[in-house]
């Protein structure tokens, strides 16, 4: 490339599709709409947007999931040329050394920060980084493991911030329920589409280990168990708030998942895949809104 600003900007590019800059957004987007949303039931507005300790574990976070997009991606090179071949090539404009820097320095960031807050802080970020390498250099490739462990690993920065504010309650144990559900059929799904490759290059997953039926009747398991705890947090919100037309809608869109899981065409696995990543970022939209109409409607 003859242009060395066009250079440059290709191995900006490169960096962040490698550290998955762009699903930590919406992750970070997650995290503060759930912290002002439901897990802060008790600090005013004001108090909670001069929480620096709130924000700086957020930003651990943050620091935190970056790394670990750039160590999966390290991990999952090979795999990806077959699966994500144009992320793969503009990542190429960056080599991998760079990467591995910036995982390291990624992470020391976040432990230093995390240090600064305290020491139980410090532990929870130095497992959660630990946890993320070792999915992505060992669990990622056995069998239902990945799936549990890579669902857990996107919501162990969620799940920090309700033990830090203690929020305890069964509506959140419901909805804790729902989410891990609803991320967890995300990802056996986005397997079906992948299970060539993944057998390849031996990622030992639900749908290239078990038959195409049986995939399909644990999905619709899950999408079944997903709807009653949908319902059952209906049941304990009753039909007065946002989130619980969220919630009474999210059994239609289950139900429709159903439909698609049983069309065999690879076109209806990747619509339905969209179609429940969009439902959750509407959850998150939904959440945000629920959170503003108590804070100055009620």
């Amino acid at each position: 490339m003859k242009n060395p600003l066009l250079y440059r900007f290709s191995q900006f590019i490169a960096f962040l599709m490698g550290a998955r800059v762009f699903v930590t957004l919406l992750l970070t987007f997650a995290l503060y709409v759930s912290t002002f949303s439901l897990f802060n039931q008790e600090e005013s507005l004001r108090n909670f947007v001069f929480d620096f300790k709130v924000h700086g574990i957020i930003f651990c976070c943050i620091l935190s999931i970056l790394a670990g997009g750039i160590i999966n991606q390290f991990y999952d090179r090979e795999k990806d040329q077959v699966t994500k071949p144009f992320r793969t090539r503009v990542q190429n404009f960056l080599k991998q050394k760079y990467f591995l820097y910036a995982y390291i320095v990624l992470n020391l960031f976040s432990l230093g920060i995390a240090g600064m807050i305290s020491m139980r802080v410090f532990f929870f970020f130095l497992v959660y980084q630990f946890l993320m390498w070792f999915y992505s250099h060992k669990l990622s490739k056995l069998l239902i493991i990945n799936n549990l462990t890579f669902v857990s690993l996107s919501l162990y920065p969620f799940f920090g911030m309700l033990f830090y504010y203690k929020t305890f309650s069964l509506q959140i144990f419901l909805m804790s329920i729902f989410i891990f559900l609803m991320l967890l059929i995300i990802d056996v799904i986005k397997d079906t589409l992948t299970k060539n490759a993944d057998k390849v290059f031996g990622y030992y997953t639900i749908p290239n280990y078990f038959s195409a039926t049986s995939s399909n009747v644990f999905i619709i398991s899950l999408l079944i168990i997903v709807q009653i705890s949908s319902g059952l947090i209906i049941w304990k919100m009753s039909l007065h708030s946002i989130m619980s037309y969220y919630f009474a809608a999210s059994i239609f869109i289950q139900t429709v998942s159903v439909f698609l899981v049983l069309n065999k065409t690879k076109y209806s696995k990747f619509v339905n895949l969209n179609m429940l990543r969009i439902w959750i970022f509407i959850g998150i939209i939904s959440m945000l809104a629920n959170g503003i109409h108590q804070y100055y409607f009620l």
